[in-house]
């Protein structure tokens, strides 16, 4: 009889990583959850500047997990998005001009029982939520813990970390990133580029109420998002060239200050930079596959994608409620979950959504962010019609808030 330490081993306990872990204890699973970064360095405000755009159906896998009360009253509600396009660097007073898209979560209340268009919320307290939840739960997670080596045969997956405690399990999962370990030694190929671009964010307290109004300008360089936080404050994703954004990283607070008020203009007021300001380079990376024989892929391991529409973490936390489902039922089912065919559902289930998401916002990158003026009219255009024809806008609001296709019971809100 073999002998195994977890049911699945998740290398990586980022949000897409510990929701895979909730999930899973929740349905009576055991999982152990391994992490370079204990819980309480993550949490920290200088750790991840970072704030994420949470699609309406991923924060009801969070509700049905028990996360709401914890995360509810830090979850800012975004109730519009504007997109407009930038000829050249300027203020955004100049209004939106002729071509310009308008979303508005009234138009599919009545398709997703009143549900905003997603939420923001501080990648911190997300994580702080989840931490909490698992301990309450009695996951175990290791960290600081990594994972030096993996080995997989026939009936299990062996997990050597650095220190030289090994693991086996029916499964491991690869959530640790980009530079996935256990992807790597699944022998999994991973194919991408680089876009050239830095995302500067910082978290701004605005003189004027944001209304819920989230914005997104597009400049020949990157786009400018206003994303609406809680208290009357904003997070700010300005995506510069890597010489230009590694100069406001360094500028003077009072310099950046300048530069920041001039791209905001007047419409929010006075903007000021609460805390430090991070830089994050951008580029595309996806795995050749999902899985490999023990192996499953989730997250950055198996997807990272340009920030443009805030989906990359929104595709984590699709796909952790799909391995959740495939793990869970075929578990009850008493089947071997970490074999080639279970996991091929579970491939086969994200594949398609994965590939064209991720074409789509490497071409959405490429299509603005430039100053062509064939394509500047050509998008514009593009945009002027979808913002005439209402069946296609819901279908986009819908498709951003992670409601469209074949979902997940965890997206539904419904438990396993």
């Amino acid at each position: 009889m073999d002998t195994f330490d977890a049911d699945v081993i998740i290398a990586g306990a980022g949000m897409a990583g510990a929701t895979l872990g909730l999930a899973l204890a929740k349905a009576g699973l055991k999982a152990i959850l391994i992490d370079p970064v204990v819980f309480s360095a993550q949490v920290a405000p200088t750790f991840d500047g970072r704030s994420s755009a949470i699609a309406f159906a991923a924060f009801r896998q969070w509700r049905a997990l028990g996360l709401a009360p914890a995360l509810e009253p830090l979850a800012e509600r975004i109730e519009h998005i504007l997109v407009t396009d930038g000829r050249a660097p300027g203020p955004l007073t100049q209004g939106p001009g002729p071509f310009f898209l308008r979303f508005d979560a009234a138009e599919i209340a009545d398709r997703c029982e009143g549900e905003p268009l997603g939420y923001m919320l501080e990648n911190r307290h997300t994580r702080a939520a989840l931490a909490e939840a698992l301990q309450a739960q009695g996951v175990e997670v290791l960290a600081p813990a990594r994972v030096a080596s993996a080995a997989f045969d026939a009936r299990a997956a062996t997990v050597t970390l650095a220190d030289g405690r090994v693991l086996r399990a029916p499964l491991a999962v690869g959530a640790e990133g980009r530079g996935s370990v256990i992807r790597e030694a699944a022998g999994v190929e991973a194919l991408g580029w680089e876009y050239r671009q830095t995302a500067v964010v910082a978290t701004v307290r605005l003189e004027r109420p944001h209304r819920g109004v989230a914005h997104e300008f597009f400049l020949p360089s990157g786009p400018f998002a206003i994303l609406p936080l809680t208290d009357q404050r904003a997070s700010l994703v300005w995506t510069e060239s890597q010489a230009r954004a590694a100069a406001l990283k360094a500028a003077r607070p009072e310099v950046f200050h300048a530069h920041l008020q001039r791209r905001i203009g007047e419409h929010l007021g006075e903007a000021h930079v609460e805390g430090a300001v991070f830089t994050y380079p951008l580029a595309l990376q996806l795995a050749a596959r999902l899985t490999a024989p023990r192996v499953a892929l989730l997250g950055d391991a198996a997807h990272g994608v340009h920030p443009i529409a805030g989906q990359g973490l929104n595709l984590g936390l699709k796909g952790a409620a799909a391995l959740a489902e495939t793990i869970v039922d075929a578990a009850r089912l008493g089947e071997d979950f970490g074999s080639e065919a279970v996991l091929a559902r579970y491939g086969a289930w994200r594949r398609f959504d994965t590939i064209t998401l991720s074409a789509g916002m490497d071409a959405f990158v490429r299509l603005f962010s430039n100053d062509n003026p064939l394509l500047r009219l050509g998008r514009g255009l593009g945009m002027a019609a979808v913002n005439r024809i209402g069946p296609a806008r819901r279908f986009f609001m819908q498709e951003a808030g992670g409601a469209v296709g074949d979902l997940p019971r965890l997206l539904q809100g419904q438990a396993l």
